[in-house]
């Protein structure tokens, strides 16, 4: 193949992409934030509101949310002693999570030691 049917095969190759039209990054930044991170910010951080309103000062200290996904809220706790008082009340915290952020979707609390 010499080299003028090596630039038409090119020029044809080019052609028959798509043209895209250039995106303004920040844009694109502000509409992903609008669109999927300030919602799920605004649903998460109800949760960690009523979360620190319902556990005592001294328990809060000493936990932390660190995801929601999938329904499933997780704290990580700097104990095993910690985690077993949270055990021992999670189903009520649950049901008051569940009662005050109905939008946030929890069906279970995971508790992990950090």
């Amino acid at each position: 193949m010499d080299e003028d049917e090596r630039l038409l095969n090119t020029t044809r190759w080019r052609r028959s992409w798509k043209s895209y039209k250039a995106a303004n990054l920040g844009q694109v930044a502000q509409k992903l934030l609008d669109e999927r991170i300030s919602p799920q910010q605004a649903r998460f951080s109800e949760v960690d509101e009523v979360w620190n309103r319902l556990l005592p000062a001294e328990l809060c200290g000493h936990c932390e949310i660190v995801d929601i996904s999938g329904g499933q809220l997780e704290v990580q706790v700097d104990s095993p002693s910690y985690k077993f008082e949270l055990q021992l009340c999670s189903s009520e915290l649950l049901d008051e999570l569940q009662r005050q952020c109905p939008r946030a979707r929890l069906t279970k609390i995971k508790l992990v030691v950090a």
